[in-house]
């Protein structure tokens, strides 16, 4: 006879029930602690992923901008180049090539008044002084009151080139004149044709003499003493040259120390440029024989006055650009190695 509650004989109502427990604790039991982990699981590879994301969204920052370099300013560069341009000036006048302006007309038609002319300071330190030559010298201690000019040390030379550059100093006897006679030469006139003769040889004078003139009204038979020159202009019948100088010291001659350099180019007016050669007739061979041992018109020394600091200030310009460029460009290849280091 079946019990109370409907169970069946010889089995415990309470059997499925604790059954089911067990089998709850031993698994349902168990389903939602691991439905926990997987949540917590989850939580967390959402968190990590929110991260990521974050991480990602967020604005990268901006690389450091890259260091500037300091540039020199135009106006701090701008006393330098003055100061190199000056110092390439003054050291050009002193010892290369110097400008000088043509006031009168003793060596007419080959210079002009007005003319300007480019005097080669560095051709005698390679070859000797030739005849035929246009040549710009001190008259000190010749032809006028003073000391004999001397082959100063370089310094002076300088600071004497420095000083003029700005109005200061300066001969006021500086000289053009051609070069007819060398040391040892006997230069004389005149033949039976009247031309002017060197070591017995005549000259022919009519390419560079001013038309109409005759080659000397005065007569003279001169040997130059060593370390000499007899110059004469072009211009004869107006030139004060060696032949209005015979009673002086040297007998009219000039000390080859007193040559500043060889005129070799006329460089202004434009309409007047051209280079200024040696003459046909001094290249005769027999000039290379040496010697054994009324009133006229007023005459033209030919003083000549330096042509300005112009010339030499822009030669030093053009001459310091590019050092400037070069020693700027020389920096910044030093700084970027250094840098690279």
């Amino acid at each position: 006879m079946d019990e109370p509650g409907g169970g069946r004989p010889g089995t415990d109502p309470h059997a499925g029930t604790d059954d089911d427990v067990n089998l709850n604790g031993d698994g349902a039991a168990d389903r939602p602690a691991d439905d926990a982990s997987a949540a917590v699981g989850e939580e967390t590879v959402a968190a990590s992923a929110e991260d990521t994301a974050t991480a990602e969204d967020k604005p990268k920052a901006p690389p450091p901008p890259p260091r500037r370099r300091r540039r020199r300013s135009f106006w701090r560069e701008l006393p330098i180049l003055i100061a190199v341009a000056l110092l390439l000036a003054v050291l050009i006048k002193t010892f290369a090539l110097q400008a000088f302006f043509i006031p009168s007309g003793s060596m007419e038609n080959t210079l002009e008044i007005n003319d300007r002319v480019l005097i080669n300071k560095l051709v005698y330190d390679f070859r000797g002084i030739h005849r035929g030559d246009i040549v710009v010298f001190d008259g000190d201690g010749s032809w006028y009151p003073g000391s004999v000019p001397s082959n100063s040390n370089p310094f002076s030379e300088f600071f004497s080139n420095l000083t003029s550059m700005f109005g200061f100093g300066g001969s006021d006897v500086i000289l053009v004149k051609r070069v007819i006679g060398l040391p040892g030469d006997r230069v004389a006139c005149c033949d039976a044709q009247g031309r002017v003769t060197v070591n017995g040889v005549p000259l022919t004078e009519q390419s560079y003499l001013f038309p109409g003139d005759v080659p000397s009204l005065v007569r003279f038979n001169v040997v130059v003493p060593a370390n000499h020159l007899w110059v004469m202009g072009d211009h004869r019948s107006v030139s004060d040259d060696s032949r209005g100088h015979l009673g002086d010291p040297g007998g009219g001659t000039v000390p080859q120390s007193a040559v500043l350099g060889r005129a070799f180019i006329i460089i202004w007016p434009p309409s007047r440029w051209r280079i200024l050669p040696i003459p046909s007739t001094f290249q005769q061979p027999a000039l290379d024989k040496k010697a054994a041992a009324g009133a006229e018109p007023d005459l033209l020394d030919a003083r000549l006055r330096p042509a300005g600091p112009a010339l030499p200030l822009a030669l030093g310009f053009a001459g310091a650009v590019p050092v400037t460029v070069l020693q700027r460009r020389a920096r910044v290849v030093w700084r970027r190695r250094r840098e690279s280091r």
